[in-house]
């Protein structure tokens, strides 16, 4: 072989194994702008977790910045469509949804078009429990009083979290809730309750109560009526848990399996696409952002519950169990969510 051919040659195969290596370089992300994107309001639990984690994210990608994004409507459906099908697929967007989305297209939600299996998961910070809560002058006092008499609940969509849940305990509970439409997030919830619009919340989250109104339960603002998820919250003993009430064996496997929303707590999530290696930097970045001493001070100074992080492959594995679910057992949840029964406010 002549000297100028083994040259380029040499060349040619010394740019072919640069080249892949440049594709893996953790340092795409450096000097760009992520952007977040967030399915509810501004104010509430899930808007007061987004912007901690943003914060700290951004010391542990090399990134110049992060922009948070609110995109409330249908429950947090709006935001994972848009993140399905309109979002970059280059790793520069990401969302902090919902956990009732990945599931909307398993229960037969028609406005959820998007597979939640083939999405990115990249993590969350922890696994929740749920209370349904009534306001102070709110006429009943126990989880029985609700199985006796209507009330009112706050929502923002008829396919959102507060709206499957308070369906799901109606059925399992046998209680009277009856679901008004129309408050786009946990704040104008909140705003409701207190000018007397509805009597209550069905599903405010532990964490997100702590973080956003710590003193409610001390200053009587609230009754605490029932809490559910995978586990009891230690921090409230005397407050019944759902499934310790439900003796119907064919119920509280329902409830069980509807509950696999609360189980990935709070979870963020990568559009379909994005490449493996970004990926996987993303989750790397966000577990050692949960891992975060600072973090983690700066969540418990504002009442927000860190605990328990799950990773990216675990709430992946969590997803895909679900849609392997008994037949019978989604076929009442799909009827659960074709017959919502809500009232627009």
């Amino acid at each position: 072989m002549k000297p100028q051919r083994c040259i380029l040659l040499l060349a040619l195969l010394g740019q072919a194994a640069i080249t892949p290596a440049l594709a893996r370089s953790p340092n795409f992300f450096k000097g760009k702008t992520l952007t977040l994107v967030i399915s509810s309001s501004a104010g509430g639990g899930y808007d007061t977790l987004g912007r901690l984690v943003a914060h700290f994210l951004s010391t542990h990608l090399p990134v110049s910045s992060i922009v948070v994004r609110n995109m409330p409507g249908a429950g947090g459906i709006v935001a994972t469509n848009y993140l399905y099908r309109e979002a970059s697929k280059d790793g520069l967007t990401i969302g902090l949804v919902q956990n009732n989305t990945p599931f909307e297209p398993l229960y037969g939600t028609k406005q959820a078009d998007y597979d939640a299996r083939k999405f990115n998961w990249l993590g969350s910070p922890s696994t929740e429990t749920s209370i349904l809560i009534v306001w102070r002058t709110s006429p009943v006092n126990t989880i029985q009083d609700v199985m006796k008499r209507q009330i009112t609940v706050a929502s923002s969509g008829e396919h959102s979290t507060p709206s499957f849940y308070a369906r799901l305990l109606n059925k399992t509970l046998k209680t009277k809730m009856k679901i008004v439409v129309g408050y786009p997030g946990q704040s104008e919830a909140w705003l409701a309750m207190e000018r007397g619009e509805v009597d209550g919340y069905p599903t405010m989250f532990y964490s997100s109560l702590m973080a956003t109104h710590p003193d409610a339960i001390k200053k009587h603002q609230i009754k605490l009526l029932v809490q559910y998820g995978l586990k009891k919250e230690p921090a409230l003993p005397n407050v019944p848990f759902a499934p310790d009430l439900v003796k119907n064996p064919r119920d509280k496997l329902l409830l069980e399996t509807g509950l696999a929303g609360i189980s990935i707590g709070r979870p963020f999530v990568a559009p379909p696409g994005v490449p493996k290696a970004r990926v996987a930097e993303l989750r790397k970045a966000l577990a050692a952002t949960f891992a975060d001493p600072k973090y983690i001070a700066k969540a418990n100074s504002i009442h927000l519950a860190v605990n328990k992080p799950r990773s990216g492959p675990e709430l992946a594995r969590t997803i895909e169990a679900a849609y392997k679910a008994p037949a019978a057992v989604l076929a009442r949840l799909r009827r659960l969510t074709s017959r919502p029964g809500a009232t627009a406010k």
